[in-house]
C-alpha cells in the first residue's frame, strides 16, 4: 500500500509548543496532526530604531543619541523621517498639497468646521410677506415665523406677546401708551382716545386712562370696560353741543355702570368664589375743546398740565382719591409724610359695584399758553410724583410728537423699575384743527 509522503516534522508542536521527536507524526500533548503542519511564514522581523540587529531591507536607518548628563534629549523621530511601503512593500507615492505637522497625524489642509451648525432661518421678507398674505400673525422675535394658535412662534418658538402687554395707539393729534410693565404677569390698565368736530367746526380732543384695582376679580375687564364707555361717551356727546365738562361728568356715571354689570354673575359663580371683590378700577381723563381744558377722575389716576415754555410753572390738576391725600387734606400730615406711609396709596374711591358710593370729579381749566397734557396711572406717577418732577421728564416737543413723548413716559416708569402696568396719554392744547372726525 502506498502511503503520502511524511513531511518532517517541526522541533515544536506549532498549536501548543510542546518538544517534538523527529519521527512523531502526533503531538503528545494535545494530539495536534504534525502531518498537515504549515510550513512556516517568511516573517519580516521587526527593526530596532538604532539600527542594531539584521536589518533585511537594507535601509539606512538614523540612530539616537544617548543623552549625556543634562544635555536636552535629542529629538525623537518620526514616521515621515524614513519613506514608507504600502502592504504590498511598494513605494507610497510622493505627499501632495500641505505637509502634516510634525506633532500630530491630523491633516490641517481641511477647511476649518464651525462649532456650531445653526439651522436655515427663513427670509424675513418672504416669510412676513406670505404670513400677511394669509392673515397669519408674524413673530416679533425673528420677524419670520408664524405665530401658531397657543402663541408662540413656529420658527424660533418664542413666545409672543399678549395683545394688552404693550399697545399704542394715535388719533388726531393724541396718542396713547400702555405697557405691563416689569413686575406684573399682564396688564389691567386700559385706554381711550379719539377726537371730534363740535358743532361750530372746532376740533376735540379726548383721552381716558383706566387702572384695574388688583385687589379686585378682573381687574383687566373692569378697566377695559370703563375706558371704552367713557371714550364711546364723550365721543357722541360733545357733537351734539354738550358742555365738555357735563359730558366728563356723564362719561363716569357710564363707565361705572359698565364696570358694574361685570359683576352681575349667576349665584353659580359667587357659590365658587363668595368672597371675591366685584370687579373695580380707577379713572381719569381729559377733553381739550374751544379752549377748554376739563378734566375728570374717580381714583388715583392723574392728570398734569406741562406748558411748552418750560418758564412756566407745571400743575397737576386732579386730586387723588385714597388714604395719603385724606391724611393731607385732614391737616393731619404733610405730603412727604403721608405717601411715605404704607397705607398711602389704598384709594378710597373706585368704579365698581363694591363702590362706597360713586363721586365723580370734574374740574375745568382755561390755559393762557400752549402746552400738552399728560394723563396716566401712578405706574407713571410713581417715578415723576410732583408736577415740577413730571415736566423734567416730560419731552420739550411733547404737544407737537405726543406718541414720542407718551413713549419717552412709559421708558421712564421701565427705566425706573416698571414696578406697576403704566399707561400714558399725551393730548396737546390747544386742540388741532387736523381732528376732523371721530375715532
Amino acid at each position: 500500500m502506498s502511503q503520502m509522503p511524511q513531511q518532517a516534522a517541526p522541533s515544536k508542536c506549532p498549536s501548543c509548543a510542546e518538544p517534538l521527536e523527529s519521527s512523531d507524526r502526533f503531538c503528545g500533548a494535545c494530539g495536534y496532526d504534525l502531518s498537515v503542519a504549515p510550513a512556516p511564514q517568511q516573517d519580516h522581523p521587526t527593526l530596532t530604531m538604532n539600527g542594531a540587529g539584521s536589518a533585511g531591507d537594507g535601509q539606512d536607518w538614523p540612530v539616537a543619541h544617548e543623552p549625556h548628563g543634562s544635555d536636552t534629549p535629542p529629538a525623537v523621530h518620526l514616521p515621515a523621517d524614513l519613506p514608507g511601503t504600502d502592504s504590498g512593500g511598494s513605494a507610497l507615492p510622493p505627499a501632495s498639497g500641505s505637509p502634516v505637522s510634525p506633532a500630530s497625524g491630523v491633516r490641517f489642509d481641511r477647511p476649518p468646521e464651525p462649532e456650531e451648525y445653526p439651522l436655515q432661518a427663513p427670509d424675513p421678507r418672504g416669510a412676513a410677506d406670505a404670513a400677511a398674505a394669509d392673515g397669519a400673525k408674524v413673530c416679533v422675535a425673528c420677524r419670520a415665523g408664524r405665530v401658531d394658535s397657543d402663541g408662540y412662534c413656529e420658527n424660533c418658538g418664542h413666545a409672543q406677546p399678549r395683545e394688552r402687554d404693550h399697545m399704542e395707539q394715535e388719533s388726531g393729534p393724541v396718542a396713547a401708551v400702555s405697557d405691563r410693565g416689569l413686575r406684573h404677569h399682564r396688564n389691567e390698565d386700559a385706554f381711550a382716545i379719539g377726537h371730534t368736530v363740535l358743532p361750530d367746526g372746532s376740533s376735540a380732543s379726548v383721552a381716558i386712562v383706566c387702572d384695574g384695582v388688583s385687589s379686585a376679580t378682573r381687574a383687566d375687564d373692569a378697566s377695559l370696560a370703563a375706558s371704552q364707555a367713557a371714550g364711546e361717551s364723550l365721543l357722541a356727546a360733545l357733537p351734539r353741543g354738550t358742555h365738555p365738562q357735563q359730558a366728563m361728568h356723564e362719561a363716569i356715571i357710564v363707565a361705572a355702570q359698565a364696570v358694574n354689570a361685570l359683576a352681575e354673575e349667576p349665584e353659580t359663580a359667587r357659590e365658587h368664589a363668595p368672597h371675591q371683590n366685584a370687579p373695580a378700577c380707577t379713572i381719569v381723563g381729559a377733553v381739550v375743546a374751544s379752549g377748554l381744558l376739563v378734566v375728570g377722575w374717580v381714583g388715583d389716576s392723574r392728570a398734569y398740565w406741562v406748558p411748552v415754555d418750560r418758564s412756566s410753572p407745571p400743575a397737576r390738576l386732579t386730586e387723588d382719591d385714597s388714604w395719603a391725600a385724606q391724611m393731607v387734606a385732614a391737616g393731619l400730615m404733610n405730603e412727604a409724610e403721608a405717601y411715605a406711609d404704607e397705607r398711602a396709596h389704598a384709594i378710597t374711591g373706585w368704579l365698581g359695584a363694591d363702590a362706597y358710593e360713586l363721586e365723580p370729579h370734574t374740574a375745568s381749566f382755561k390755559p393762557d399758553r400752549a402746552g400738552a397734557v399728560v394723563v396716566c396711572t401712578d405706574g407713571l406717577w410713581n417715578y415723576a410724583e410732583a408736577a415740577e418732577e413730571m415736566a423734567e421728564v416730560v419731552p420739550a416737543d411733547a404737544a407737537a410728537r405726543p406718541l414720542h413723548g407718551a413713549r419717552v413716559l412709559v421708558g421712564h416708569a421701565l427705566d425706573g423699575g416698571g414696578h406697576d402696568n403704566v399707561t400714558v396719554a399725551v393730548v396737546p392744547f390747544p386742540a388741532s384743527p387736523q381732528g376732523a372726525g371721530s375715532a
